[in-house]
């Protein structure tokens, strides 16, 4: 059976000077009013403008290459980055698609033209990327998807429906996976490709999909022959199954996955320290424990990313025990902290559980569910 293990990090001093800064500037447009904290915040805090600033401080696509306008810095550093954006619940949604999986994707499959023309304008916070995976009546068995792709004279022509899709109504574009083949039941990966489809395109229908707090933050996308030029396919037509695979493990591999009800758990420690409820905190320390070697484990893939390798099984495993974490945070502090949810309070920790509650079904459904993520820790410890 094959050994999963993670490298243990130690941050450098230059590392930890960094953190600092990106603390400080993070804390001052807070103070400044910019923005307010919110649980979740990377995956429902929309704010077009915060994004530009955090372009301009070169905080997007920072591990990028200069010649599009990154600054080609470590992955320890994006990951410092993500993880102060994350504890102080700043709006990041905007361009969190781009950043983490979108912009890597294209600089390991696109073309010097995709690369030339979008790279840029993703460091800068301008252009904002939506995922085109999930498909009704397919649930968690994403290869039996059915929209496909049509060669039609310069381009293709694309029909289907996409669910669950994440700020769609704010993106630029979608990374479309699509069946450019027709279907063989004996290779039911094959024949699948990536489509960079414009969502300003005819033939684009856009439909909302509210949160239980009546946020619209999920989508249906609906295509109806709806035009691609050829310049729009990533990489090559049919590796469409690989190169998603590929940008999952961008996805599933960060600290989202275990902060997105952090700033609920610092704001309700620190009431707990007022109340001097000193039983409450020993609660919340297990908390807090937990949270720990988590955070070590996901700084560790962090550090194999930086190398290089492969970061399949260890995501997919971080993830899992992640996002249980997540919405264990809520179900512990509602009990220690009693009160009534309250979308509107002016109480941020009021707002803070509420939101954290909320949004707490779908922290182990997206990026995969929890089944799958077991099935592939599984399947990679026994059949490596």
């Amino acid at each position: 059976m094959r050994q999963l293990q993670l490298p243990a990090f130690e941050f450098t001093e230059k590392q930890k000077e960094f953190r600092r800064f990106v603390r400080s500037f993070l804390k001052e447009e807070k103070a400044k009013g910019t923005f307010e904290t919110h649980a979740d915040s990377w995956l429902s805090g929309y704010n077009a403008e915060f994004s530009k600033k955090l372009g301009q401080q070169g905080w997007i696509g920072i591990t990028f290459p200069k010649k599009y306008g990154g600054q080609a810095r470590s992955s320890i550093d994006r990951y410092i980055i993500t993880e102060e954006l994350l504890a102080i619940g700043a709006p990041v949604a905007s361009h969190w698609f781009a950043d983490r999986q979108t912009g890597p994707l294209l600089l390991k499959f696109g073309t010097d033209e995709q690369k030339d023309f979008f790279i840029p304008q993703i460091i800068k916070g301008e252009c904002y990327f939506s995922i085109g995976l999930s498909e009704p009546n397919s649930g968690s068995d994403l290869a039996s998807l059915k929209t496909s792709a049509k060669k039609v004279d310069g381009g293709w022509l694309v029909n289907g429906m996409k669910t669950w899709t994440s700020g769609a109504h704010h993106s630029h574009y979608m990374i479309t996976l699509c069946r450019t083949a027709q279907l063989d039941p004996n290779k039911r990966h094959h024949g699948m490709s990536q489509l960079i489809v414009d969502l300003k395109s005819e033939g684009v229908s856009i439909r909302p999909i509210q949160y239980l707090k009546g946020e619209h933050h999920f989508n249906e996308v609906f295509l109806e022959n709806v035009f691609v030029p050829d310049n729009r396919v990533v990489g090559k037509i049919g590796d469409g199954w690989s190169q998603g695979m590929t940008e999952l493990a961008f996805e599933r591999s960060g600290p989202e996955r275990i902060l997105s009800t952090f700033p609920l758990l610092e704001t309700a420690i620190n009431l707990l320290k007022e109340k001097r409820d000193h039983q409450g905190l020993m609660e919340a320390s297990k908390l807090v424990s937990r949270m720990w070697y988590l955070r070590n484990m996901s700084a560790g893939i962090a550090a194999l990313l930086e190398e290089k390798k492969d970061v399949n099984l260890a995501a997919a495993l971080v993830k899992d025990l992640g996002t249980n974490f997540e919405q264990h945070v809520a179900e512990v502090i509602r009990l220690l902290l009693p009160t009534l949810p309250d979308k509107q309070s002016t109480d941020e920790y009021t707002r803070l559980l509420t939101e954290s509650i909320l949004h707490g079904p779908g922290f182990t459904l997206r990026g995969g569910t929890t089944e799958i993520m077991r099935g592939i820790v599984a399947k990679g410890v026994v059949y490596a």
